[in-house]
């Protein structure tokens, strides 16, 4: 069952691969084709972690160990192999710090400022409705040959599929208006499919 679920976390990995995003930071740059093959090679290296070449469930536990390593390092501010309470109770305050700064942040523009966390979220509070619907998707179109694992040429094919689909008038280059439309659309499919989970409709005024 664990297995399952590392793979399907790949999948959605892959929804999460910025290969369309604004190159350069710069949101009204226009992408061409080479460039997400160049950017969907550099992601491949960077989720492969035992450079076996493919995305399977030995690279998410490698890529888990990696985190909590580096989880572990930040806490560890004196680099002594050991959190002390001092060092703890630190971590807490910068978050809690973190955590108010972006509420104001979001307060300012408008947005509730409590310090969570909105948008899109599924079951066990994930954000873009969990691995195992959209992401099991993801995975099984990504997996074209079956064998529980994503190649890099399956990976840059799932990638150029992106960029083509985004691609409207398929002149090889997404500008910032095809990239909104299609951010727009994976939206409204995102929205459909929870819809489809069987989200309870608000109950009548006056009961």
């Amino acid at each position: 069952m664990k297995k399952k679920l590392s793979l399907l976390t790949l999948g959605a990995a892959l929804i999460a691969v910025p290969v369309l995003a604004a190159p350069g930071g710069d949101s009204n740059a226009v992408q061409t084709r080479a460039e997400v093959q160049t950017r969907a090679a550099e992601m491949f290296a960077k989720m492969d972690v035992n450079k076996d070449g493919k995305l399977d469930a030995a690279d998410r536990a490698a890529r888990r160990t990696e985190m909590q390593a580096r989880k572990f390092a930040s806490l560890d501010a004196d680099g002594n192999g050991s959190i002390s309470k001092a060092e703890w109770d630190q971590h807490g305050a910068d978050r809690a710090a973190k955590r108010a700064e972006r509420g104001e942040k979001r307060a300012a523009a408008g947005e509730a400022g409590d310090g969570k966390r909105h948008g899109m979220r599924g079951h066990h509070g994930k954000r873009g409705g969990g691995h195992h619907g959209m992401g099991g998707r993801m995975m099984g179109k990504a997996d074209t040959d079956g064998d529980k694992a994503i190649s890099q040429a399956e990976f840059q094919t799932a990638a150029l599929a992106r960029f083509d689909a985004a691609d409207a008038n398929k002149d090889g280059q997404v500008t910032a208006e095809e990239r909104k439309a299609q951010r727009d659309a994976w939206k409204a499919k995102v929205g459909e499919w929870r819809a489809k989970r069987g989200a309870a409709p608000a109950a009548p005024a006056g009961e």
